[in-house]
């Protein structure tokens, strides 16, 4: 992954959410609708990430859901302070962090997880943010019949057959620039998704950069209004696609 991955701002704000569990797993929790839920597949700072969690806060009380942030990372927390730090980005390699946390440790809690959620409510999203991506387009793949529509914002560690196997509606929150979301594979997106038979929603976002939707600089016009952008049309996705429920 690339070096933009652990790079960006924090927010202010406090959740208002509760720390609880989601099968074995720690998760944070927000919202209280009974029928419909979006699980929050989170980016390399975790389930702790401040960010996150008041995202998960906006997607509850804008979509009417219920949402949970679990930790996919077996406890390793990395500090937030890491964006800010030169020092503390240096140190932090991000190939290492996440060789703990490939594909074949961390996919079966996704699907776990996910798999929970579709036991417990009618209706079930997920959205996966850089890392989280491939997690969330898994479990949306044909067949599996797990979730209702999934989301995901300037995807990572992306492969073709993820977005070939997509099987509910997809929406994807691209920013121009993206070293991991490269022009190739977006390419390869854009010619793809119309092929699937599935609703789609590809968001383009012209200007920003990787990690945009979770870490932009509220203080810069522009990326905060990509930001809003970004959440505004996650939230209005999950009242499309759970809006039975509410």
């Amino acid at each position: 992954m690339s070096e933009c991955c652990k790079t960006g701002f924090q927010w202010g704000g406090t959740p208002v959410g509760t720390e609880s569990t989601l099968g074995q797993l720690k998760t944070y929790v927000t919202g209280s609708n009974k029928d419909a839920a979006v699980l929050l597949v989170h980016d390399v700072f975790g389930w702790t990430f401040t960010n996150l969690r008041l995202l998960a806060d906006h997607y509850a009380k804008e979509a009417n859901v219920t949402a949970y942030l679990p930790d996919f990372y077996a406890g390793d927390v990395v500090d937030p302070d890491t964006m800010d730090n030169p020092e503390k980005r240096e140190k932090f390699n991000v190939g290492a962090f996440l060789g703990k946390h490939g594909k074949q440790t961390r996919g079966p809690e996704i699907f776990d997880a996910a798999k929970t959620l579709k036991s417990q409510y009618k209706k079930v999203a997920a959205i996966g943010f850089c890392w989280g991506a491939w997690g969330s387009l898994q479990v949306a793949a044909k067949g599996n019949n797990i979730l209702d529509a999934v989301s995901v914002a300037h995807p990572s560690l992306l492969e073709k057959s993820e977005i070939e196997n997509i099987g509910v509606p997809v929406q994807f929150l691209a920013p121009e620039t993206d070293p991991q979301f490269t022009p190739e594979l977006k390419q390869f997106t854009l010619e793809t998704l119309p092929k699937l038979n599935v609703p789609f929603e590809y968001i383009y976002f012209p200007g920003l950069v990787h990690g945009f939707a979770a870490k932009a600089d509220k203080n810069d016009p522009k990326q905060k209004d990509g930001l809003e952008r970004a959440k505004n049309s996650a939230v209005n996705f999950f009242k499309q696609y759970l809006g039975e429920t509410r």
